[in-house]
């Protein structure tokens, strides 16, 4: 059952940009000195907001000139983070909106480079009034150029190393915000039959199996109709052989994503069986990448992508999104069955295109995919007969020798619009999961925050309610100044504002009405010196004593409070409650940890 859950409240008019309420403009006709007062300090909020992105932004170009793609892509996120958690109203200062947009732009462009649109960082420090070297501006454009030309056409993504580089060679890794599996399709399609598995007649288990396909089909058992043929069974024989590896992965996967594609097929009228096309092409798999730049479970290229609506921009990448794919797949079938008449035909023109198979049945005379078969693209020629065979294994695995494999469980998620320009952070904290759990859930976002709209993501399951509840109770000018802390029984203000270090005035400022603390309650965060702390309640009762000073530790890739604890000759559980941590807690590289003073 899907569950969505829809806001319907002003977050949405305010795209998640809070408005800056000291600094505002007013009216008032008692005092133009006020209102100069209130004029100028606007102008310095805004000047120090579009001065400290400009640091890390410049930040990150040396990073990335010096190949340091992790390092880079962190700084240009605490760039765009200074904008988001920034106390101002981006969207009514023409400057700061400016400079946000075309910032966000020009780090996509310097993320996922190639020829038609190459980064254009003059611009946008022009726009933002940076004062950036030519020689930084010069190398950024020449390893751009050198990235662009490495990219095959409409590409923006390729594998990626645990370190975050390109364990191809190829420039477009992206920073540290996701990473691509190979299509099983590249290899797939490479395979040639071996004389053992080209035998039908002289192997009696595989002449049996075939008198199983053509009583399937003549019965419409599979709930479509198509032309038997032996290749389907020699490629049934290479599964149960050379490929059962590949094979046995699918029906595993295929646990997690078929019972939604059956749905949605079925809703947009294509036949439900039709789905398992998802297992040749990604072996269900969203973090699929193919050599022709196609990605997602249902390999879309860029231009049939937004050709069906899936949008792809510096903030998603809707090929890889579970659902508003699989629905773009289900249309794309239907209007190449539609086309053809024929759903071995409508299949071949998934992998190759229109004209490809327009120019084969040309060729052959007649609407049929196996008259056309001689003078289609080889690997259409594997494609469309290895489907057909995983759909007679898929629905008859004991037949084939599969009937061990227990498909994974289905993936169950809720279903939640979120305002514009949300942090990931604020909804994992909203729903006591991680951001990497929603990065899991969300493969199709790009990095942590939601686009610049109000948009729909998926959210552990269950978790919808709650996700609401916290968001309604959020003014819209502190959506991205505001970190949650879960209470306990017997918990005060006090104890709170000794674990958070936000005093107990802002905490009751922050959580008006709530006499007491319960349940989740706002932290407010000042200013620009966010930290994304997801707050969890102690260990033990009582709070450690504030101390008079502390220094700031970043933590590595795998590192528990424990170890960053140890490497700054600290008692890991004075850090721990000074943190609102556990010992044993996981953090992310970069986090920043506070050690207080001994």
């Amino acid at each position: 059952m899907r569950f969505i859950k829809v806001f319907g409240f002003t977050a949405f008019l305010f795209l998640a940009f809070g408005s800056f309420a000291s600094g505002q403009i007013t009216s008032s006709r008692s005092s133009n000195d006020t209102s100069t007062s209130q004029i100028d300090a606007a102008q310095v909020a805004s000047n120090k907001v579009l001065f400290d992105a400009g640091v890390s932004f410049k930040e990150g170009l040396l990073a990335y000139t010096d190949g340091n793609r992790p390092v880079a892509g962190e700084k240009f996120n605490k760039s765009v983070e200074v904008f988001l958690y920034s106390a101002l109203n981006i969207q009514k200062d023409p400057k700061l909106q400016g400079c946000y947009n075309q910032l966000i732009e020009t780090v996509y462009r310097i993320e996922f480079p190639y020829e038609a649109q190459l980064p254009q960082v003059n611009n946008l420090a022009l726009t933002c009034g940076w004062s950036i070297d030519t020689t930084i501006v010069d190398a950024v454009a020449k390893v751009s150029r050198s990235a662009a030309a490495k990219t095959p056409a409409g590409a923006t993504v390729a594998t990626t190393s645990v370190s975050g580089r390109s364990s191809t060679g190829g420039p477009n890794s992206g920073f540290n915000s996701q990473e691509f599996e190979p299509s099983p399709l590249d290899e797939l399609s490479k395979v040639e039959l071996t004389s053992d598995e080209l035998q039908i007649e002289s192997n009696p288990v595989a002449q049996q199996q075939y008198q199983y396909i053509q009583t399937a089909v003549a019965n419409r058992s599979l709930g479509f109709a198509f032309q038997v043929h032996p290749l389907i069974q020699q490629y049934i024989n290479y599964f149960r052989g050379r490929g059962r590896t590949t094979m046995e992965v699918g029906l595993y996967r295929s646990g997690m994503f078929m019972r939604m594609a059956r749905r949605i097929f079925k809703e947009e009228g294509v036949p439900e069986n039709v789905a398992w096309l998802g297992q040749v092409e990604s072996a269900w798999k969203p973090s699929a990448y193919s050599s022709a730049a196609a990605s997602g479970l249902w390999q879309f290229i860029p231009g049939t992508g937004a050709r069906y609506g899936l949008q792809r921009n510096a903030y998603v990448d809707e090929r890889n999104s579970f659902e508003e794919a699989t629905r773009a797949s289900a249309k794309y079938l239907k209007f190449l069955h539609d086309r053809y008449n024929n759903w071995e035909l409508g299949i071949a023109a998934y992998n190759c295109g229109e004209g490809n198979v327009d120019k084969a049945i040309r060729r052959a005379g007649v609407t049929n995919f196996w008259a056309a078969y001689a003078y289609l693209p080889s690997e259409t020629r594997v494609y469309v007969p290895m489907i057909l065979a995983t759909i007679l294994v898929a629905n008859n695995p004991n037949e084939y020798g599969f009937g061990h494999i227990r498909p994974a469980a289905p993936l169950v998620y809720d279903r939640v619009r979120i305002p514009a320009s949300t942090n990931l952070s604020l909804v994992a904290q909203s729903s006591d999961t991680t951001v990497q759990y929603l990065r899991y859930l969300n493969p199709h976002l790009r990095g942590n925050v939601t686009p610049p709209v109000p948009y729909i993501i998926n959210v552990p399951a269950g978790k919808a309610n709650e996700i609401v509840a916290v968001f309604r109770r959020i003014p819209a000018t502190k959506l991205n100044n505001t970190n949650l802390a879960n209470t306990s029984s017997g918990e005060t203000w006090q104890t709170i504002s000794n674990r958070t270090g936000v005093s107990v005035a802002d905490l009751m400022a922050a959580n008006q009405g709530m006499a007491t603390p319960r349940g989740k309650v706002f932290v407010p965060v000042a200013g620009n010196g966010v930290n994304n702390i997801v707050y969890q309640r102690p260990t033990t009762s009582g709070a450690a004593a504030l101390p008079s000073s502390v220094r700031i530790v970043k933590a590595k890739a795998g590192d528990t409070v424990q170890k960053v604890a140890e490497r700054a000759g600290a008692d890991a559980t004075v850090v721990a409650k000074y943190n609102g941590l556990l010992p044993n807690s996981v953090l992310t590289a970069g986090r920043e940890i506070k050690i207080p003073a001994k």
